[in-house]
């Protein structure tokens, strides 16, 4: 979705503009260098930044504010209420872009729902999210570890059981005697059967058969004009005895359906919409049993096909069949379909449908049910505004800007930017965009967001003005830099624009920041930093299309590998042990990748390349590579281990401990040895288990593996040691991890001469692997506990230039400046991280400063907000606790 919301003006333009053809199309080995790189080239045309996206997500100005407001309305709220209050906690983590967190509220959405249709939806949603993980699901289900949160929701035992008023025991007849055999005739067929059962199965069947009519005397009553079948209305006495359909077929349960809704048998109805329910297996049943739901009101029918169709999202979306009930069902069927819980099921498919496809119809149908559906005024900010993405997209104008004028009246004023850019399509007036802009800048807490936005309405100064403003106030928004890059390649400043690129990607790994490098090194002749880079793109995202989509990242790649000279696997692993010695994590994933084309072990490679994702902070392609890791294992104790790790990053620390357990059996190996250590430490809550870990280690030691795992090995044996305060033992670990060439060691050791009262010594090595690192913001932190205080303030400033997402910078210079008496500024200081980042360590230490102060109402919005982020954070409830019972 990052890509999807561009401005259609510009989009067109540019795309345009971009004429790839005439480097793409070149015979091999025959490119010519003047008709690529000369100023009027293609590649020139490609060092273009397309203007931000609108995101169509929930943005609102103050998220503490509204995450505080979510909690205390938590603590009093009716059960009922609870889902779409951690719905909306969701959608406030997803415009931060905090994807852990949104998983987590969307959970508590499935544990607190409060209808079984609720449950249906955000079990259905974690599934979605969750798509791909089925090897996840089979590991846990072979550990006797079920995930309950993916499976099927049982209906029929959510709703409960209908029994009848109406039972044949308590009907007696005027002389006190139950009545007896009566014939029921229906065509030629004529069933002799017990008068009062079947008057137990409904009020009008008592009345019938026991009250005034002519039926009430006869012994014989013809059942002919009334659509039931011999062979039905035989499985409907039969009920009456044992109180189940058994072995009953769909169709004759369906005419028994309707013979029970005719009659008012409740019971009867009951049972026979529970049997077809548990015949809803697949969407092909789903479609043909959900019309019979609707036309006899069987809302458990109804709810199994749902529960069918949001089962198979996102496929189901394309079969117009599933759209069009989904869509097009009206208040009735809808309320039979999904109950009261409209909202939540529209908010999943549209932003399904989103993603396939944000200019469909049935995008536009969703998101219009969606607004349709809204009870509350937060819900109206978030469906205006995603719904006016939408209508942008389209081109439909008119629409898009009244739905963004609505959600700002509604207080999404971040909707200001979709309506500043209708405005300028429409007119090309930029001054009114501008001006518009410039006037919520002025009347409220200015936000990144803000500012980059305006700059697109301005030029020159102003406009780089801007955007130096929008990098601070938001570092994470990756268009300032990327503009500021092509501004500056264009003004032939190549140093100046590749620093500025870099300065992003130190931090964050973003696909579009790393195209723009590509084009860069591309326009530079730089063929080997391009294919690194383009393979790093490639490792992120395999389908991954470049310039403005038109052009698979894989083609490129194979255009650029031509000026380049071809490596021998030995030449992969130097320069592999090369780059992971630097800390050069993208120059790694690179090698790695070309290294996947040889005949190599792929499992191996595929584990490596797992590792790095997961340093590089990007957890989905880490977990693809682990799959792929276990899909090519060369043996099953090797599969075992991945398998292991699988569990482990998934937090199943004992299921991993079995896995290495298991594979040790079949093979003593590094891998399993170390798994088994990194699994038994984060498992055991006894201290004693350090003596196991280092046993654990040493056995990995003794089995063959190359230096980079061996490096790592004695790199976390160093640390153990080192908790154990065995500091001989731990500088012995890191010294041989250094001759080894693993740099990270300078770390741990430059801590063993720190507790040894060294601080020198400690400083002196930390500065060794800030000058061998290429990313070293996190050793000018550590670095920053070695020296006096104006080198720490130095160092800190640096790791925050370097990595403005480290959270322990702002802490420490807060910390300092409240010691300083400087209240304002300690506070400003964190407000300006937390303005860009829900971190549970940042709003603890503002929670403090504002008790401190006597603010308490800011105190306890912050507690609130720390415990969205984290509902268990063990001081931060004793905070809450403590400041709560200061409240006004």
């Amino acid at each position: 979705m990052r890509t999807l919301f561009h401005p259609e003006p510009y989009r067109e333009a540019n795309l345009n503009a971009l004429n790839p053809q005439s480097w793409l199309q070149v015979e091999r080995g025959k490119v010519s260098k003047s008709s690529i790189y000369a100023p009027s080239s293609s590649i020139g045309s490609l060092i273009k930044v397309p203007e931000p996206p609108i995101l169509p997500y929930f943005k609102p100005l103050d998220y503490v504010e509204v995450l505080s407001q979510i909690h205390e309305e938590l603590e009093t709220c009716p059960a009922h209420e609870k889902s779409n209050l951690y719905l909306l906690q969701f959608e406030v983590f997803r415009g931060l872009g905090e994807v852990k967190l949104m998983h987590r509220s969307l959970r508590s959405a499935w544990l607190n729902a409060s209808s079984v249709h609720e449950k249906i939806i955000f079990r259905s949603w974690l599934k979605y999210e969750k798509k791909g993980d089925d090897l996840l699901f089979d590991l846990l289900a072979s550990c006797g570890k079920c995930a309950q949160e993916f499976g099927s929701v049982d209906i029929a035992s959510q709703l409960p059981t209908c029994i009848s008023s109406h039972s044949c025991q308590d009907v007696i007849s005027e002389n006190g005697k139950i009545s007896g055999v009566v014939i029921f005739r229906i065509g030629d067929e004529t069933i002799l059967f017990d008068r009062q059962r079947i008057a137990g199965l409904s009020a009008p069947f008592n009345t019938m058969l026991n009250g005034f009519f002519i039926e009430s005397n006869s012994k014989e009553i013809d059942l002919s004009e009334n659509n039931i079948s011999p062979m039905g209305f035989r499985a409907i006495c039969e009920f009456t005895v044992s109180g189940c359909l058994s072995q009953v077929p769909s169709d004759l349960l369906l005419e028994i359906l309707r013979f029970a809704n005719r009659f008012c048998c409740e019971s009867l109805k009951d049972e026979c919409d529970r049997k077809l329910a548990s015949m809803a297996l697949s969407r092909e049943d789903a479609l043909d049993l959900i019309e019979y739901a609707f036309e006899e009101d069987s809302p458990l029918l109804a709810a199994s096909c749902l529960q069918v169709f949001l089962s198979e999202l996102p496929d189901s979306l394309f079969d117009y069949r599933v759209v069009e009930i989904l869509c097009n069902a009206n208040e009735q069927r809808r309320s039979i379909m999904v109950g009261h819980a409209s909202f939540s099921l529209f908010c999943l498919l549209s932003q399904v449908s989103i993603s396939l496809d944000p200019g469909s119809d049935k995008t536009i149908n969703f998101s219009k049910r969606l607004v349709q559906s809204c009870k509350d005024n937060r819900q109206r900010m978030y469906a205006l505004h995603q719904f006016g993405c939408v209508r942008l997209l389209r081109k439909e104008y008119d629409e898009a800007a009244n739905l963004f004028e609505e959600a700002m009246q509604e207080g999404h004023m971040y909707s200001i930017s979709g309506l500043a850019r209708v405005s300028y399509i429409r007119g090309g007036d930029r001054n009114w965009s501008y001006e518009k802009l410039s006037s919520v800048i002025s009347s409220l807490s200015p936000l990144g967001w803000m500012h980059q936005e305006r700059s697109l309405y301005c030029d020159g100064d102003k406009r780089w003005s801007d955007l130096e403003k929008a990098t601070e106030l938001d570092p994470t928004l990756t268009y300032p830099y990327m503009y500021r890059a092509a501004s500056l390649m264009r003004k032939q400043e190549a140093e100046a624009a590749l620093a500025e690129i870099n300065r992003v990607l130190g931090f964050n790994l973003a696909l579009e920041c790393l195209e723009l490098r590509f084009c860069l090194y591309l326009a530079l002749e730089n063929y080997q930093a391009a294919l690194c880079d383009v393979q790093a793109i490639l490792t992120l995202s395999p389908d991954y299309q470049m310039l403005e989509g038109r052009v698979p990242a894989s083609k490129l790649r194979v255009l650029v590998r031509e000026h380049v000279v071809d490596w021998s696997t030995a030449d992969c692993w130097l320069q592999l042990y090369d780059r992971w010695s630097s800390v050069d994590d993208i120059g790694s994933l690179s090698v790695i990748y070309q290294m996947l084309e040889s005949d190599a072990a792929k499992g191996v490679l595929y584990f490596r390349q797992s590792l790095l994702l997961l340093r590089l902070n990007c957890p989905e392609a880490a977990m693809r590579s682990l799959r792929l890791a276990c899909l090519h294992a060369a043996s099953e104790d090797e599969r075992l281990v991945y398998e292991g790790w699988i569990l482990y990053d998934t937090g199943h620390c004992e299921e991993a401990l079995r896995k290495a357990e298991e594979s040790i059996k079949l093979k003593r190996s590094f891998e399993a040895f170390f798994l088994k250590a990194y699994a038994l430490a984060d498992s055991s809550q006894d201290p004693s288990c350090s003596s196991t870990v280092i046993s654990l280690l040493e056995d990995a030691l003794k089995c063959p593996s190359d230096r980079l795992r061996k490096g790592q090995a004695l790199n976390n044996l160093g640390s153990v040691y080192v908790d154990c305060r065995k500091l001989d033992l731990a500088a012995d670990c890191y010294i041989n991890a250094l001759k080894i060439r693993h740099t990270r060691a300078h770390q741990g050791l430059a801590r063993v001469h720190y507790l040894r009262n060294n601080r020198e010594a400690a400083y002196d090595e930390m500065t060794k692997l800030i000058d061998k690192a290429q990313n070293n913001a996190s050793a000018y932190e550590k670095r920053s506990e070695y020296c006096d205080r104006d080198l720490t303030k130095a160092d800190l400033e640096m790791a925050t230039k370097l990595d403005p997402l480290r959270v322990y910078p702002y802490r420490y210079r807060a910390a300092v400046l409240m010691d300083n008496r400087k209240e304002k500024e300690a506070i400003a200081e964190l407000s300006r991280a937390i303005a860009f980042k829900a971190d549970v360590h940042l709003l603890h230490l503002r929670t403090v400063f504002h008790e401190h102060i006597g603010d308490v109402i800011g105190a306890l919005r912050d507690c609130r907000a720390a415990l969205s982020v984290d509902p268990n954070h063990q001081e931060m409830l004793e905070l809450h606790s403590r400041v709560n019972t200061h409240e006004p």
